[in-house]
């Protein structure tokens, strides 16, 4: 259900609660409560705590004690990310952070187009890694490198999008980093 963004969550969620027509229009998760609502309802609920259910992929702080220029490409809302970056300890790795409500969402590519200009990297240059099809497709149309790490989503839904290279983990990617910088 995840990776395409609050409203999405909620709405599919509602949808499979029975409380929400699956076809896009305005839901009633109870009598008088809209969309909208019931939105806010779930991301002031997801503020309150907001890494309960959210950790690291393994290897993430190795990947990210490289050094190397990072961005963060996300369709949470930017407080929720936020949040989430300063709670796991990694806020300070992230030189830009592009979030939900900062434009079109993945898959669309202008999020990391935005990214990469924030760190003054050429697109072309830049590695796109996710664990979702959301993340692949961005890369993708961005013009980046992809990695893909299975991790939530459906590994189907991943491999389908099309990833230039898929990993294990966050480790995996450390290691590729690290040979590409004694190589360079």
């Amino acid at each position: 259900m995840i990776g395409d963004g609050a409203r999405v969550l909620v709405e599919r969620a509602l949808a499979v609660d029975g409380a929400a027509p699956p076809d896009g229009r305005a839901a009633e998760a109870t009598p008088g409560a809209s969309l909208d609502e019931v939105s806010a309802l779930f991301l002031e609920r997801y503020a309150a705590r907001p890494v309960v259910h959210t950790a690291l992929l393994p290897g993430a702080r190795e990947a990210l004690a490289l050094g190397l220029p990072a961005a963060v490409v996300t369709n949470k809302p930017r407080a929720i990310t936020r949040l989430v970056l300063e709670r796991l300890g990694v806020a300070g790795s992230f030189g830009a952070v592009f979030a939900g409500g900062d434009g079109p969402l993945k898959p669309s590519p202008h999020g990391v187009r935005a990214a990469a200009a924030a760190l003054g990297a050429p697109v072309e240059s830049a590695w796109m890694i996710g664990d979702g099809p959301q993340d692949v497709l961005a890369g993708r149309a961005a013009g980046c490198f992809t990695i893909a790490v299975p991790g939530i989503a459906a590994r189907e839904r991943v491999l389908a999008a099309g990833p230039h290279l898929v990993v294990a983990s966050l480790h995996d990617v450390a290691r590729l980093a690290r040979a590409s910088l004694t190589s360079a």
